[in-house]
Order: C-alpha cells, then structure tokens, then sequence
C-alpha cells in the first residue's frame, strides 16, 4: 500500500523595504500592547506584555511595556523601519517607557501623538426615578 506524502505548505516572510513606519502603545491599566506597522497601516510585528509571561499587576509595569517595544522593534529592524510615527493610546503606565525603550533601538521618532479617545458628552443618564 502506497503511503501518501505530507505537503507542508510554509508562509513566505514578505520583506517591506520601506525604511518609515509607525508604532501604536495601546497602555491600559492591565496589560501594554505594541505593534509596528508600514505607513499603509499593514502590521510588520506585535508584542504585548502577556506574551512575555508577565502575569497580573506585572503586565501594566513599565519594565514589561519596555520588553515589549524590544522584542517587536528588533523584528520590525530585520523588515528595514528606522524612522517611526508613535501614535500612544490609553493612561497605563507603560507609555513612557515604550517611548524611551524605542530611543534605546536607535530608531529615529519623527512623530509623538496621543491618540487617546476623549469622551464629549457622556452616556445618556438613566430615566428619572418615579415614587
């Protein structure tokens, strides 16, 4: 009897050469995300604190949000980013030590924008109480 062979079909790494591009911090108070995108908006590579097995209140410290932006900016090197927007989101703690952790990979920040979203007018109150 014939014994069938394994096809393993492997993804192809696709190489950006553009030199530009942007980093979003998403800092909650729980956890700290990071991704490295091309000026398009296409993601180049991503690193949040929980992928580093920071667990609990460890995942919203400043040192984790600065593993983050390591690990994803040494990839997103190997793709050819050297200049980049940072667009930050949300109050955690870990805004301030991704920026700085960026400055220690020798990319060159162009840009620095909060981009955090501002409530107007608030919800709608509840209806008024009837005794």
């Amino acid at each position: 009897m014939a014994v069938a062979k394994k096809s393993t079909n492997k993804k192809k790494k696709i190489v950006r050469q553009s030199d530009k591009g942007q980093v979003h911090i998403q800092a909650s108070f729980n956890n700290t995300i990071v991704t490295f995108t091309d000026l398009a908006g296409n993601t180049v590579s991503w690193a949040s604190t929980g992928k580093f097995g920071f667990r609990g209140s460890k995942k919203s410290t400043p040192f984790a949000a600065q593993q983050c932006v390591e690990d994803a900016g040494k990839v997103a090197k190997e793709q050819g980013i050297k200049n980049v927007e940072v667009y930050v989101k949300g109050p955690g703690n870990g805004r301030e030590a991704a920026i700085r952790a960026l400055g220690n990979l020798d990319m060159n920040v162009t840009l620095i924008q909060d981009v955090s979203p501002i409530a107007h007018n608030g919800c709608r109150p509840p209806k008024r109480r009837r005794l």
